[in-house]
């Protein structure tokens, strides 16, 4: 085992025309990576806390606040060590409590020029009531996505050291399988190749103060080489002859790239910005975002009144690029790429799903990287923007994934599509996205090879990812019974190079795939679906057991290696057999790290590799 010495990256630069961080340059602490303002305040640390089993909380008058017992540190969840808590048997229903008073609300910017106040909570699991000072100020459901809620009225009229009292409660039903859970057991303990729960908070809380009239929502879409459209919505009443502006620069050259403005006649405008740069084919390279070169370009939007005087200002970021497919191959920036990914759970152990430091996100990116990965699937969750940021500043392309339900019934579609949906909205912009993968292993869908139902279910689910995002690849149902894939996915735990070569050899093999019964006794094409030529991906494979240290006596991978030496040897030969496949588009290696029972990862849960780096790079890469 080595221990990493990661390069350091100037990470802060200020914004040359105003206050407002340069957003490819941030630190990545904000929470909300490509929609900035200067000031927020974070309301991570120390929160009273309860468990309410037997559901009293409500009628005791808990949503007016509570102090003593227990402290949890937000926003690890209670059935983690770093919480504090670290009680990881069923509770269903949790409690926060916190206040809030003048100094937090000044961090956020409240006074005169932002005098409305965001509550925002970036997820929590699964369904949260919030309430301030005992009011009410709204619900959310969906354990993966973010919401806010406007408490002005409760907090804008207070007196000079007012405190205020914040209120979370969250239910996580553990037995519920209509909720989309990821990797989330069932089971009170971890078993096969499910893991501990996380209930309620686990992702930042945060204020943020902003004006009367602001901007509430932001997306990027590309229009071909050589112009953007920047798609803005508002909150408020927007002043007569407002006027939405957008400017971009590219801060590696000192290069302003472009201006547009539109006036602001209804909640939402698009504003293109011709790249006019870019309309020299020859230099068109030079700006286009890759995992070898992401180069990110800052915008700069603003919201001026009719007296051309600025009500809300925000800075962002988006990167250049394109993602498709055709002919058999992934294409990026419309040149065929090899992905080479890696499975990530996105799991800690002392923090579950919540990563245990910002920084900590950071270097995931930089781990999945220096092992000799361009991309990564982040398997069975909606990462932390934080996480996304990392990856389009660093250089990392990234499968965006729903975690599942188990069970088919109409709450459960409801649930999976409308929280499915939002994630789409809320990631769309990151250029390291290239891919959707709304459902796995046809979970939720286990007899969709044969239920006329479920196959509508996952032909919707492709299509409304494709309605909301037409510019990137969906896969309908990673790893077999696809319907309308845009990329055919294997999954297939083969353990000898040999027989995986022989498998994916050429055109005959190819047929023979999708003709057949797939490796995992499940077929490759459901519901009428037919082989357009679409490219194959060999998304999980490898999972080989090599545990270093004491190890674990439940640990298991889907091979086991006896010594270091035999792992290199046998992640090589894997990777030689499918870079002889004449027809595979890129893969899938499972996985980054071992996660609980799983001890097939290539670090340790810790994230030490298991073996000298530059040794497992050699083995993934060949080189």
């Amino acid at each position: 085992m080595v221990e990493i010495d990661f390069e350091s990256v100037e990470t802060t630069t200020p914004f040359r025309e105003a206050s407002l961080p340069t957003a490819s340059r941030q630190d990545g602490s904000y929470p909300r990576p490509q929609m900035l303002r200067a000031e927020w305040c974070d309301l991570d640390g120390p929160w009273s806390f309860r468990h309410d089993d037997d559901g009293a909380g409500t009628a005791a008058g808990w949503s007016r606040g509570f102090s003593g017992g227990p402290q949890i540190e937000v926003p690890f969840p209670p059935e983690s060590t770093a919480s504090g808590i670290a009680e990881p048997d069923f509770h269903p229903v949790v409690w926060y409590s916190r206040q809030i008073g003048p100094e937090e609300l000044a961090a956020a910017g409240h006074g005169d020029a932002r005098p409305r106040v965001l509550l925002h909570l970036g997820a929590v699991d699964y369904r949260a009531r919030v309430w301030l000072d005992g009011h009410f100020v709204g619900e959310h459901e969906g354990g993966h996505t973010p919401f806010s809620f406007d408490i002005t009225h409760l907090v804008g009229g207070a007196g000079a050291g007012q405190q205020h009292t914040v209120v979370v409660r969250a239910e996580d039903d553990p037995h519920d399988t209509s909720q989309p859970r990821g990797k989330q057991d069932w089971h009170e303990s971890p078993h096969a190749i499910w893991y501990h729960r996380t209930t309620g908070i686990w992702q930042t809380v945060w204020l943020e103060a902003v004006p009367e009239a602001h901007i509430a929502r932001l997306r990027w879409t590309q229009n071909g080489p050589a112009s953007v459209t920047a798609t803005l919505q508002f909150d408020g009443v927007v002043p007569a002859r407002a006027v939405a502006r957008v400017k971009l620069r590219w801060e590696d050259r000192s290069e302003d790239l472009g201006t547009a403005s539109v006036e602001v006649t209804s909640r939402r405008v698009d504003v293109t910005v011709p790249l006019t740069r870019q309309i020299n084919g020859q230099a068109e390279s030079e700006l286009v975002w890759s995992p070898e070169h992401p180069r990110l370009i800052d915008a700069r939007i603003t919201l001026t009144d009719g007296d051309c005087t600025e009500v809300d200002a925000v800075a962002s970021y988006l990167g250049i690029r394109t993602a498709a497919v055709d002919r058999g191959s992934f294409l990026l920036n419309d040149r065929p790429y090899d992905v080479r990914s890696v499975l990530n759970q996105g799991y800690w152990p002392q923090s579950h799903l919540a990563a245990p430091s910002r920084d900590a996100l950071r270097r995931e990116v930089e781990l999945i990287k220096a092992l000799g990965f361009n991309a990564t699937r982040i398997h069975q969750k909606i990462e932390d923007p934080r996480f996304l940021f990392w990856a389009d500043r660093l250089g990392l392309l990234v499968w965006g994934e729903a975690p599942g339900a188990y069970e088919f019934s109409p709450t459960a579609v409801q649930r999976l599509m409308r929280e499915w949906m939002d994630a789409v909205e809320r990631d769309a912009s990151h250029p390291s996205i290239v891919t959707w993968v709304p459902a796995n292993e046809s979970w939720g869908l286990q007899h969709v090879a044969h239920s006329a139902a479920q196959q509508a279910y996952s032909r919707a689910l492709a299509d409304v990812t494709r309605a909301l995002d037409p510019s990137r690849p969906v896969i309908s149902n990673d790893g077999w019974e696809h319907q309308n894939s845009d990329i055919l996915s294997v999954h297939d735990y083969e353990g000898d190079g040999a027989v995986l070569a022989r498998t994916y050899a050429d055109d005959d093999a190819r047929a023979r795939l999708l003709a057949g019964m797939g490796p995992a006794g499940r077929r490759i094409l459901v519901g009428g679906a037919q082989d357009h030529g679409q490219p194959i991906m060999l998304t999980e494979f490898g999972g080989i057991d090599y545990q270093v240290g004491p190890g674990r006596d439940d640990g298991w991978g889907y091979t086991v290696a006896a010594t270091g030496e035999e792992w290199l040897e046998r992640i090589a030969s894997l990777y030689s057999a499918i870079r002889s496949s004449s027809f595979l588009a890129g893969s899938c290696y499972t996985q980054l790290t071992d996660t609980l029972q799983e001890t097939n990862g290539l670090l340790t849960e810790d994230r030490v590799p298991k073996m000298p780096l530059e040794q497992i790079r050699a083995a993934v890469t060949g080189a």
